[in-house]
Parts: structure tokens; C-alpha cells; sequence
């Protein structure tokens, strides 16, 4: 369908993504990111979630005189700070028609205007990173620390323990990590306990090859990044028999104890809120929530 730029009478307004929407929101998506029928898989995950009490289960989309010209993805999560919780919403993918460009920022402003949410953008692309940061979001990661994990020394002795189903039976953590483990395992992440004599440890990781043909993944989640250097030898090996060598770090700077590299200006995150995230926090992501799509 031919677009023509909005007449002064035409109605625009923003709404909340409904089912309906999802065929005219992947071809819209589609025109800026992956297929079409990607964008169908993501927005049928997204459906298939829960989210926190008031908050939009897919995202907005900006409609003019009924017909739909804008969209942006929204994924709402409930996560640990600080020995508390807070609302965390990741903004995924945005997509506005041509001529309705200078609406963009109502369809941003909808997305914002949740009150005490922390908004992360952990994809960006680096032609929209001063959008991004005149939106009001600061890099909480500058760059990113390419470890060989498998190099490192052996940790402590801990066994692990691959979590693959809804089902694994998850025991020794806070329930809460033992969901979210189960969570993205389904979502087609890599989740592991790590059992050492003082505890069992949490991780979870997503896949991200690097410049699409060499094996990589993200670390999503652990409870602190000291965790993974600790027993890196041991997930490394793990990693490495499974035919992934490289694990992406989210960093600021060179971390000690890991065999790697540290690259700067690489893959920042962006945040804005009240509650700064923590590096090794990536759970319910898009880079989670999408990783076997």
C-alpha cells in the first residue's frame, strides 16, 4: 500500500499493539530489521508472556486515520536490583514510515511514559546511538570484553548442571532465578547451574555469533560478573564441546582473571531511569528473548 504524507485533516493517534495488528507490525518491523515472518515469531512470543500488572504486553503502534504507519516493541520484566526488585522495560525495535517521520517522537513519548521504569536499550545500532541518547538514556556498558573462557583455570571443582526444559527441576537458588533459568532455556538460551561446595551459581547464556559465521555467545545472566571469572574454565569447556569458543562480556574496561580482549565503543547498552542495571543482567532482553528465532 502507497503512503502519501498526512493530510491536515488526517487522525494521529497512538494505541496499544493488539493481535490483530501483528501482520501489518512485522511488515512495518520488517522494512528496518529481519523478514517479515521473523518479525511474526517475535511478535507471537511476545504474546505468549506475561508482563507486570499495567504494563503493554507487545508495544504501541502509530496509526494514521486508522492505518498503521509506526511501530516499537516493548518487553516489560520484573528483576532483581540491589536486594529488591524493579520494573525493567527493554525497547526492542522501532519502525516509522517515511513520511510520518516527524511523529517519531510520539510514538517514543508512548513508549516512555511509564512511571518508575528503568528502560534499557541493549541493541541499538551505532547510526542511532545520539537518538538514542537524545532520548534521555546514558551507556551504563561502553564496550564489550570478547572472552576465551576455556582457557582459564579451572574453578573450585563445581559441576554443571544444564537446565534444557520448563521442567528441570531447579534446586538450591531463590525460586525466582530458578524460574528465570527455566524461562530462557525456552526461549533457546543456554541455562546452567554451577555447583561448587560454598553454593550453587546461576547462568545463562544467549547466542551471538560474531560477524555471522563465528560461534559466540552473550552472557545474559549471572548473579555477578566476579561468578563468571570465577568459574569460566569449567562454563568455557562446557561451551567449548558444544562448539562456542567466544563469550561477549558486557565491560568497561578489561576484566581481570579472564583470558580475552577488551573492546571499546563495541555493543554499548544505554539505560534511563532511577535504577542503573548491572553488567551480567541481560534476562528478558530481545538478545534472550529471541535467541532461537
Amino acid at each position: 500500500m502507497s503512503l502519501r504524507s498526512p493530510q491536515p485533516h488526517a487522525r494521529i493517534r497512538c494505541r496499544e499493539i493488539r493481535e490483530a495488528d501483528f501482520p501489518a507490525v512485522a511488515d512495518l518491523l520488517g522494512r528496518s530489521f529481519a523478514r517479515r515472518e521473523l518479525q511474526l515469531s517475535r511478535l507471537r512470543r511476545l504474546a505468549e508472556r506475561g508482563v507486570p500488572p499495567g504494563m503493554p504486553n507487545i508495544g504501541y503502534l502509530l496509526e494514521c486515520s486508522g492505518t498503521p504507519v509506526g511501530a516499537i516493541l516493548t518487553i516489560f520484566a520484573t528483576v532483581a536490583w540491589r536486594g529488591t526488585s524493579c520494573i525493567r522495560c527493554n525497547l526492542s525495535s522501532w519502525h516509522v514510515e517515511p513520511d510520518y517521520r516527524s511523529y517519531a517522537p510520539l510514538l517514543i513519548a508512548q513508549a516512555l511514559k511509564h512511571k518508575d521504569v528503568t528502560y534499557v536499550n541493549v541493541s541499538a545500532r551505532p547510526g542511532t546511538w545520539p537518538i538514542v541518547e537524545a532520548q534521555g538514556f546514558s551507556r551504563y556498558s561502553k564496550g564489550v570484553f570478547l572472552a576465551l573462557p576455556a582457557l582459564s583455570r579451572r574453578g573450585d571443582g563445581a559441576r554443571i548442571a544444564p537446565i534444557a526444559t520448563a521442567e528441570d527441576t531447579v534446586g538450591g537458588i531463590d525460586p525466582r532465578e530458578g524460574a528465570l533459568l527455566r524461562d530462557h532455556a525456552t526461549f533457546g538460551c543456554t541455562s546452567i547451574l554451577c555447583r561448587a561446595a560454598d553454593g550453587v551459581y546461576p547462568f545463562v547464556f544467549a547466542r551471538r555469533d560474531l560477524k555471522r559465521f563465528f560461534p559466540a555467545v552473550q552472557l545474559v545472566y549471572c548473579r555477578r560478573i566476579e561468578d563468571f571469572v570465577r568459574f569460566a574454565g569449567q562454563l568455557g569447556r562446557h561451551l567449548a564441546v558444544r562448539g562456542v569458543a567466544c563469550v561477549l562480556v558486557d565491560a568497561n574496561g578489561p576484566i581481570p582473571g579472564l583470558r580475552g580482549r577488551y573492546v571499546d565503543g563495541k555493543m554499548p547498552k544505554f539505560f534511563r531511569g532511577n535504577h542503573i542495571p548491572r553488567q551480567g543482567d541481560l534476562a528478558y532482553t530481545n538478545l534472550a528473548l529471541f535467541a532461537n528465532l
